[in-house]
């Protein structure tokens, strides 16, 4: 994790710490679980259990029988940020030099428009939903507090769901970086608190 994550997170921690929180959900970063594990330096007697949920031995010997104080915490790719292809690790300045400023832009802000070999933000939104209907609604429906700790992009497409957002919206939203955003969920509808 780099400086300015670890400050960002210091500044974060404390936030989440004086929320409720009975299931966590992130994918596998180093950066979201050192984000997790920050999160319990500031909650007194509660401990998170990482388990892995896409299946494989991982997901078996993830299985636990909760303790009191233990906060389940489930990894998936599905929350994976988005997939640049052949871009992915290149500096941009580079993939500029190469393709010029413009065809960089479209790959990065459209909706719908892939960089070779990658996802757009549409596919990325289509990757992070069935999840999010699956596991993070069904615990919301169930009464629960859920954190997400995950990736810009990821994120980005679970609060277009939550906000109703837009397909040409998605493309100028931004969640600032190490940002805490909170909804409430009445059931059926989900509004902004924080």
């Amino acid at each position: 994790m780099s400086t300015e994550g670890i400050e960002q997170v210091k500044e974060v921690a404390p936030k989440v710490a004086n929320e409720k929180i009975d299931v966590i959900y992130s994918n596998g970063l180093v950066r979201c679980l050192e984000t997790v594990t920050r999160v319990f330096e500031h909650i007194p007697d509660r401990y998170p259990v990482f388990s892995y949920i896409d299946g494989g031995k991982m997901q078996e010997w993830g299985r636990y029988t909760a303790q009191s104080g233990d906060v389940p915490v489930y990894v998936s790719d599905a929350l994976n940020e988005r997939y640049y292809g052949d871009l992915q690790g290149v500096p941009h300045e580079e993939v500029r030099k190469q393709v010029g400023e413009e065809q960089v832009h479209l790959w990065r802000r459209s909706y719908d428009q892939r960089p070779p070999g990658g996802e757009s933000m549409k596919d990325t939104y289509e990757r992070v939903m069935p999840f999010f209907k699956k596991h993070i609604l069904k615990n919301l429906q169930e009464g629960k507090n859920v954190l997400v700790v995950a990736s810009g992009n990821s994120l980005r497409s679970m609060v277009k769901h939550l906000e109703n957002m837009p397909d040409e919206e998605t493309v100028n939203f931004e969640l600032p970086f190490g940002a805490f955003v909170a909804y409430e969920f009445d059931g059926g509808n989900f509004k902004k608190v924080q």
